[in-house]
């Protein structure tokens, strides 16, 4: 049985260690990295499965920690902070974390949500029956799990894929703010105001003109909808 490594990035060795026996008693064995640096190191060497990143660390912060991670990786972060005002969390789920949670918090609640995250990234997991979804020239490949424009590769951070991946598949379907929250952010607590926060930095990578988008459509006051109507 292969044992699924968790990294956590925490400076409070108090939290850090019992994060860490919790998370033990479910199974899994767990990374402990006390500021910014050794978390990438850590990352690195122990090829996690999960981070759990508080932002506040010494050195490189979680903040910049993520927003590197997201270059070039898809792992799920799950990110703890001090700091309890809305901007924060909008902020550190638009660079790509997949939850939030404010301290003080409980452990419990951390491990349940860290096994649902994993779940998630399961369930995104491409199946090998899935086609590619295509509108003009931009590409979602739900096999490879890849998306070009024009042939070229565009990166996107794991909420940008299932966001895009989401609409794509029902082209001309409107979805409210709601419905995508909770389709690929699974309900997260946080304003739905989030998901237009995602969809601007999405539009950013795909579109030729983010301020007249050709794909991703706006349904004002409602959600948005991908466009039905694309031509090659």
């Amino acid at each position: 049985m292969i044992t699924k490594t968790i990294l956590i990035a925490e400076d409070d060795n108090t939290t850090a260690s019992l994060v860490a026996a919790y998370l033990e008693r479910e199974g899994f064995s767990t990374v402990i990295a006390p500021d910014g640096e050794s978390c990438m190191r850590e990352f690195h060497a122990n090829t996690p499965v999960m981070i759990i990143l508080d932002i506040m660390l010494p050195g490189i912060d979680g903040w910049e920690i993520c927003r590197t991670l997201r270059k070039t990786s898809d792992v799920p972060i799950l990110m703890l902070t001090a700091r309890i005002e809305e901007i924060d969390r909008v902020t550190g789920l638009a660079m790509g974390a997949d939850d939030y949670m404010v301290k003080p918090f409980s452990i419990r609640e951390l491990v349940e949500r860290v096994k649902a995250i994993l779940r998630r990234a399961r369930t995104a997991a491409p199946q090998p029956s899935s086609d590619a979804l295509t509108c003009g020239s931009l590409e979602l490949n739900t096999v490879k799990r890849t998306v070009t424009l024009e042939g070229r590769a565009i990166s996107l951070t794991s909420t940008e894929y299932k966001l895009l991946n989401t609409l794509m598949s029902s082209p001309g379907r409107a979805f409210s703010r709601e419905d995508l929250l909770r389709l690929c952010l699974d309900g997260v607590e946080v304003v739905d105001r989030v998901i237009d926060v995602h969809v601007s930095k999405l539009r950013q990578k795909i579109e030729s003109d983010s301020s007249a988008p050709r794909y991703i459509l706006t349904i004002r006051g409602y959600g948005y909808r991908f466009n039905d109507e694309c031509e090659s």
